[in-house]
């Protein structure tokens, strides 16, 4: 018989070497589809087969799947992201030309256009903050204006917080409408940006499988105007009033978008009036969320992806109750950089499950004020969240690095 296969479009610096080992547990030959599988240094070292197919070409993709069915068993697609959400309304057409478990594709491109939908969750009455849409500098004036300071300004669609910054006066609307605008952020669709009310209060990520809401996660900003992820905590400390509230306002976004299959994260601001929707997401956090919910609860929220993505039942059923968090490593300045230290001694405290660098030394550091500023994250573990926060505190304070600024 044919060997079972799991494709994969594309990879993930957190996730990607995640999937191919739950792949290989369950009996899954993982091979990925990229534009450039070099670019993903667990594919690079030549352990997982790889194929070079441009994703953004859809019969090509059928193509390579097909002649990759008469080698295999073709058991599932899947796939991630990464700058160019595009990706998962590929797989979700791959998914349905070939017959395969997966997402309805329309779902999935209403979840990635952010104007379509806050549309569709505004009819559901679902709390957002207030927006407006534009498509010159003009209009993203005269709307940052009537919703009053401060505003964020996105990018109608995108993922990994790229193009996002907080502007608190006219003149940095007018900065980053330029930047978005003209000609240094990329476009894969016409321009139109989101200009939207900043939301105030705690942050929190919903985590869910299908229906079902596995738990909800805290996380805090390395600081604005941009919104780098800095640490996140899950669970995060909630009353049950707030826990329920929250469950609610999630199931009633999968139901109006049309979800319900397969995993998705929808994230939060905890205001004065509860709990507004800033975005919902029909896909798996990146790492170290998964990492978290596993330690946090037992669930493997990859593992149980897959087995879905297959046509098999998922389990996600808690069978622990720790409390896990992660600070990400970012770095406060560009240049090159030149060593690590510290990072084995880290990984040796008792309560830590992960010390991981996204990158080597001699990499060239470029801050972009979105995800791509992380260079690493610690996570750290144990049945209480003071010892967890402590453990976490300890094993970051050994880490240290050396960037080499760039020559003038």
């Amino acid at each position: 018989m044919p060997r079972p296969a799991l494709i994969l479009l594309e990879g993930h610096r957190g996730n990607g070497e995640l999937y191919m080992h739950a792949a290989q547990q369950l009996g899954l030959h993982p091979i990925t589809l990229s534009n450039d599988p070099a670019q993903y240094p667990y594919l690079s070292r030549g352990i997982y087969e790889a194929i070079f197919v441009d994703t953004g070409n859809l019969d090509a993709l059928i193509r390579e799947c097909s002649r990759l069915s008469t080698r295999y068993d073709v058991a599932g697609i899947t796939g991630f992201a990464g700058e160019d959400e595009s990706i998962n309304v590929t797989i979700a057409k791959l998914c349905q030309y070939f017959g395969l478990p997966g997402p309805n594709p329309l779902s999935i491109e209403r979840c990635r256009d952010k104007i379509s939908q806050r549309g569709i969750l505004g009819e559901a009455g679902v709390a957002m903050p207030s927006y407006r849409v534009a498509t010159n500098a003009a209009e993203v004036k005269a709307s940052a204006a009537e919703i009053g300071w401060p505003v964020v300004l996105k990018p109608a669609v995108g993922s990994g917080s790229i193009g996002v910054r907080l502007c608190r006066s006219i003149d940095e609307v007018a900065a980053h409408s330029n930047y978005l605008l003209g000609g240094e952020h990329v476009w894969r669709c016409p321009p139109k940006i989101l200009v939207e009310e900043y939301a105030k209060g705690p942050f929190y990520c919903a985590e869910i499988m299908g229906n079902e809401v596995i738990g909800v996660a805290a996380s805090e900003f390395s600081g604005p105007p941009h919104f780098v992820f800095r640490k996140t905590i899950f669970p995060a400390v909630l009353t049950d009033h707030e826990y329920e509230r929250i469950v609610d306002v999630s199931q009633r976004c999968i139901r109006a978008l049309g979800l319900g299959w397969g995993p998705a994260n929808i994230e939060f601001r905890w205001t004065e009036s509860g709990p507004v929707v800033i975005e919902v997401n029909p896909r798996l956090s990146g790492a170290p969320d998964p990492q978290l919910v596993r330690l946090a609860y037992g669930v493997d929220l990859i593992k149980e992806h897959i087995k879905l993505v297959i046509g098999n039942e998922c389990d996600v059923r808690r069978t622990r109750s720790h409390t896990a968090a992660a600070q990400n490593l970012v770095p406060d300045c560009e240049g090159t950089l030149d060593q690590v230290t510290g990072e084995s001694d880290a990984a040796t405290v008792p309560g830590i499950a992960e010390v991981k660098f996204y990158i080597e030394p001699n990499t060239r550091i470029l801050r972009k004020g979105n995800y791509g500023d992380c260079i690493g994250h610690v996570v750290a573990a144990s049945t209480n969240l003071s010892q967890t926060e402590e453990t976490l505190r300890r094993a970051v304070a050994l880490i240290s690095w050396r960037i080499i600024p760039f020559s003038a």
